[in-house]
């Protein structure tokens, strides 16, 4: 029988065994190798099986085991690090973070946001941080702008548009009337006084011609033609030389506003003698509602009402350059400088569906958009006033209104069509 203190014997002396022992060791060898590579097989099971259970473990383990840090650096980043994110995207985080933290309020808010950090569960604390980019990736500045509301027209503070009519106009003085008999067609606060803005420039225009001051003589543009009342821009810079057709052409038909000033200037008496000239002309057409103060319309204090307006269309319409020069679409200038391409304020000038003979607009925030013509509706030439419209287009739908109107109340009324507190005479 052969047990482990014989095969040492025979291990160390190199004695021989008989052939069934030898076979017995070769079998105890084999079983003693097998052993051996079972042991280490198990240690290594075991040893896999304690690490998966270990990362199981740190997988499913609370977010607030690892959360509590005594850094409030530490705390930022895990204020804005996202659950098991890789490392860097909780630095980027953390940058975030801190960025946000010193754009609230300072460390203080800073501190006072680690504490509800430790204090508050992670699943009800979200927070969005948002920042405006450019175009080259870079964090653009966000800046308030005030804004301020127009103040309120004068028809707008007298209640003018509270008015009812029967189209339902936007315009809060609007006024219709047959140019060859005079009947009114419309009257919407016909005799209420506001302000007229750039319709002055017809009156401005009458006096230029009534002067007969040679149409070909140069005008030169100067600090004294700027706007220091309302401080509008004009595209005829300081400097600039035009003949004075020209400057009464960009006048009437593009609303020039240096130009009207520089009209004005020329005159023989100077500004002064000018205005005082408007004042005249308008007392010798009757109008007794209408006062002037310049030449351009940019101030409130030239007033007029629609039926003055209509005594001061029918006598533009006199003048055939003003008819002309109103109508154009288009017009070019030299100034001595660059060409100039004026276009016209009147959008139904470009409209062929309208036969207009005369017209002129304005505005101002006091008057509200205005607008002045002589057109012919069904056969018919007629006078038409729109003053104080609220809204860039709305005077010009109310014309079509108007039209609209005009056309479908043709077959013989014979009667005026009044529809506003105008009827009993008194007015506003």
């Amino acid at each position: 029988m052969l047990n482990i203190a014989n095969f040492s014997k025979l291990y160390y002396t190199g004695d021989t065994l008989p052939p069934v022992q030898n076979r017995t060791l070769m079998k105890t060898e084999m079983f003693s190798s097998l052993r051996v590579i079972h042991g280490v097989a198990v240690r290594t099971a075991l040893s896999v099986a304690v690490s998966v259970a270990l990362a199981t473990s740190f997988a499913t383990a609370p977010v607030d085991a690892f959360a509590k840090t005594t850094t409030s650096k530490s705390t930022k980043k895990l204020a804005k690090g996202a659950v098991a994110a890789p490392q860097a995207k909780s630095v980027k985080s953390s940058k975030v973070a801190a960025r946000t933290a010193k754009g609230a309020k300072g460390a203080k808010v800073a501190q006072v946001a680690a504490v509800q950090d430790d204090e508050t569960p992670r699943a009800t604390r979200r927070h969005r941080v948002s920042y405006r980019m450019d175009a080259r990736g870079r964090r653009a500045a966000v800046r308030s702008v005030a804004f301020q509301p127009r103040p309120p027209t004068v028809g707008q503070a007298f209640g003018l548009h509270e008015t009812p009519d029967s189209l339902a106009l936007r315009s809060s003085v609007a006024y219709v009337v047959d140019q060859n008999t005079a009947e009114t067609l419309f009257d919407k606060n016909s005799r209420a006084v506001v302000p007229i803005a750039s319709i002055t420039k017809l009156m401005t225009a009458m006096v230029v011609l009534d002067s007969k001051a040679p149409l070909t003589e140069d005008i030169a543009v100067t600090d004294e033609d700027r706007d220091y009342e309302k401080f509008t821009g004009s595209r005829l810079s300081v400097g600039s030389e035009l003949n004075r057709e020209d400057m009464l052409h960009i006048a009437l038909m593009a609303s020039e506003n240096r130009a009207a000033a520089a009209l004005s200037r020329y005159y023989p008496n100077g500004r002064p003698g000018f205005i005082a000239a408007m004042n005249a002309k308008a007392k010798m057409l009757g109008m007794t509602d209408t006062h002037f103060e310049n030449s351009t319309g940019l101030t409130s204090q030239n007033v007029s009402s629609a039926r003055d307006l209509v005594k001061m269309v029918n006598a533009a319409y006199q003048y055939p350059l003003i008819r002309k020069f109103s109508t154009d679409r288009s017009y070019d200038v030299f100034t001595g400088k660059r060409n100039i391409a004026y276009n016209s304020t009147n959008a139904l000038i470009r409209n062929p569906s309208w036969d207009i003979g005369l017209q002129k607009t304005g505005f101002i925030n006091e008057a509200g958009e205005c607008m002045v013509m002589q057109t012919t509706i069904h056969g018919r030439p007629v006078v038409m006033v729109l003053l104080d419209s609220s809204g860039k287009y709305s005077r010009f739908a109310d014309a079509g209104r108007l039209r609209g109107f005009l056309e479908s109340e043709t077959a013989g009324a014979g009667e005026p069509h009044i529809t506003s507190a105008d009827a009993g005479g008194g007015g506003t």
